[in-house]
Parts: structure tokens; sequence; C-alpha cells
């Protein structure tokens, strides 16, 4: 059985997503949901499909207590699905090419530090783009820098505002967020 742990600290509808794909797998458990906020939405989505949650401090992520929580659960992939904070560099050592994160863009375009939700949609509509996308990468020391796993391009030209954007990028994440986690699991 492989396992997947998701780090998210907002509404979770990825996490979710992941977790409802998997839900009925024999050879996938998503072991757990890590959150750094108390009151995330993504906690209660977990509670709801009968996956453990673990919160912690922004402060503990520099301890090793979150590292502890990884390696009690022994995960075959660490999964950020709209997770805001840098991934400290003691773990992305341990899991070298199994930490993998979602970007709302074309990378390298519109990433690095504060470039996440409508931040990025927002920046996107400003800059008169005709397309974006999603973006699917190995976590590293750096925001938004790893290897590029899978990017997949849509149009935007229809687009007026941030929030027609995001649906559009909500669209081509939950297509294909879990089947790249599942190719990667049979790859590992």
């Amino acid at each position: 059985m492989k396992k997947i742990v998701l780090f998210a600290s907002g509404s979770g509808s990825n996490a979710e997503n992941i977790i409802q794909y998997f839900k009925d797998s024999e050879s996938v458990e998503i072991a757990a949901v890590i959150s750094n906020k108390p009151d995330a939405k993504v906690l209660e989505r977990a509670a709801n499909h009968q996956v453990p949650s673990f919160v912690f401090l922004k402060d503990d992520f520099s301890t090793d207590k979150v590292l502890n929580k990884i390696q009690e659960i022994q995960p075959d992939l660490i999964v950020l699905a709209g997770f805001l904070l840098k991934f400290p560099s003691n773990i992305v050592e341990l899991y070298p090419n199994k930490i993998i994160n979602i970007h709302p863009a074309l990378l390298p375009k519109y990433g690095g530090k504060g470039m996440y939700g409508m931040n990025v949609h927002k920046a996107i509509l400003e800059n008169s783009e005709t397309e974006t996308g999603i973006s699917i990468h190995y976590v590293d020391e750096h925001y938004d820098n790893g290897d590029m796993i899978f990017q997949q391009k849509v149009s935007i030209t229809d687009c007026k505002t941030p929030e027609a954007i995001a649906q559009k990028v909500h669209e081509l994440e939950h297509e294909h967020f879990p089947k790249v986690i599942e190719r990667l699991l049979r790859q590992s």
C-alpha cells in the first residue's frame, strides 16, 4: 500500500479531490492531511472522509515536530495541495523527489514568494496573458523552483476577471493532479 500525506493551508478543494480519487483504491492510502492553519476548511473536508489530520504552528516547521510526524507515517509521496509555507530544507533533503507541489500558473512565470491563489490570477489578468495553466513540480528549498513534472495550458482569452481565470485553473487542477500523483506512485 502506497501512502500519501497531503499538506494544505486553505479550503482544501484539491486535497478533497485527491482523497475522493483514491477513495476506493486498493493500492493507495491518504494517510493524513497536515495543515498549518487550525481553522482551515481542509481539516473539515479530511474529517468528512475519515482521513486523519494533524495541525502544526508555523514555528513548529523549524523544529522536528512536523518531520517526526512525517517519519511516523512513512509516506511514499508528500503532496502540497494549496500549502503556502516554504518547505524546510531538512525535510526536502530527507525526501528527494518525494515532495510535489501544484502551482496555478505556467512556471517559471508567476512563481515565487507571494505568488499563490488570486495573487497569481490577478497578475496574469493585469499582464493581459492569453493563456495560463498549472504546473506540478518537485519541491526544493526555493518557492516554485523544483524540477517540472507536468504542465497543462488553457486559453483565457474569454476571461475578464481573476475569478474566471481561477475557475479554469481549478478545473485543470482537479482533472490532472490526481492522475499525475497516481503515475508517480506507479513509478516509485
